[in-house]
């Protein structure tokens, strides 16, 4: 049988991806576990309320502050950090269920639980994406109307403090254009299954 561009292994790998908000860092996940059914991106859970538009399961599975204190003492998350005041966290179960079906999972999570998980020697590809500047991402973050401006002036802050972190990631990609940082994502992931990763089986 022709080898696939992705999809050829037993065991998937998992690739932590790290961006401010706004930065199209889900967008890019999606467009990819569309072209590719190989790949999954983990759904986090989170405390935050719900926003127009989003879905439970699909954008997040949606907390009590107390069911989700009861599952960091089980152990149930890989990772989990605070960010402007809301839990998020990564289901420990789905991602090892999901490598094992052979697919590539994508935990698109915020730099803090990136770092918990490089200090705990988590075997996964990192990579960051980041905005063409500030004010391109201030741009964004107005147009996408999802919160007022105090509250993007404080992620704005924030984003500033997570770019510091770039050189602790396996890449980097810069999202001046979609469909180019598509192209650059895209190349990452096929050029990953490809490598020789200790541990990685081909089907």
């Amino acid at each position: 049988m022709a080898q696939k561009i992705l999809g050829n292994v037993s065991q998937g790998i998992v690739f932590v991806l790290s961006a401010p908000a706004g930065t199209g860092k889900t967008t890019l996940v999606r467009m990819l576990s569309k072209e590719f059914p190989c790949v999954v991106e983990s759904v986090s859970c989170t405390t935050r309320p719900i926003r127009v538009n989003e879905k439970e399961g699909e954008d997040y599975y949606f907390l009590t502050k107390e069911n989700f204190e009861t599952r960091i003492q089980r152990g149930d998350f890989l990772e989990y950090a605070s960010v402007f005041g809301y839990h998020y966290g990564t289901s420990r179960e789905y991602v090892i269920k999901q490598q094992k079906m052979g697919k590539h999972v994508f935990l698109v999570i915020d730099t803090q639980g990136a770092m918990q998980l490089k200090q705990h020697h988590f075997p996964a590809v990192y990579i960051f994406v980041s905005p063409p500047s500030l004010e391109a991402l201030r741009e964004r973050l107005i147009r996408r109307q999802t919160e007022n401006l105090q509250k993007i002036e404080e992620r704005l802050t924030w984003a500033k403090q997570e770019m510091t972190l770039v050189k602790e990631y396996d890449y980097h990609i810069i999202n001046d254009n979609l469909d180019n940082a598509y192209v650059i994502l895209r190349s990452i992931v096929i050029a990953e299954e490809h490598r020789l990763h200790p541990k990685l089986e081909k089907v």
